[in-house]
């Protein structure tokens, strides 16, 4: 299965994530492996990961988990949301820069799966603006927790 773009609206309708904590802007293309997405919303003003004057480049793991959660969500094909989970670990991650609100341009979130049962999965992650290099890292899905609702 791939596809092409997902705008906005089909972003809020199908990840639990909502309002102005629903970062990304749309998807750009996917398969059954992988997902890369766009975001501009690192400029808001009003970003609600941000910390004083600043929206610190650690906020790039919740961009990765995110297009991992819209991953799942078109997985499980019409109408699908993305399924009960939370991230159980961000390793081997490296941050390129220090935030992400002083960044010229849109930030390019890549993920693509390594591994997965219906207990988790494993995905790498990458994050780019432009050309730069932003965060990079593995997110780890846990799956089915109880207690865990999308």
């Amino acid at each position: 299965m791939s596809g092409g773009e997902r705008d906005r609206g089909w972003l809020l309708a199908h990840l639990p994530q909502k309002g102005a904590m629903n970062l990304l802007e749309r998807i750009d293309r996917w398969t059954d492996e992988e997902i890369a997405c766009t975001a501009r919303s690192h400029l808001a003003t009003g970003h609600p990961l941000r910390c004083g004057d600043l929206v610190p480049s650690c906020a790039a793991i919740e961009y990765a988990a995110q297009a991992v959660a819209a991953h799942g969500a078109l997985l499980a094909g019409d109408g699908g949301t993305a399924g009960a989970g939370f991230l159980a670990s961000a390793r081997a991650v490296d941050l390129h820069v220090s935030r992400l609100d002083d960044l010229g341009g849109p930030l390019a979130i890549h993920a693509r799966r390594l591994s997965g049962d219906a207990s988790g999965m494993l995905y790498e992650f990458r994050v780019a603006c432009g050309t730069a290099p932003v965060a990079s890292g593995r997110l780890a899905i846990a799956l089915g927790a109880a207690g865990v609702s999308a």
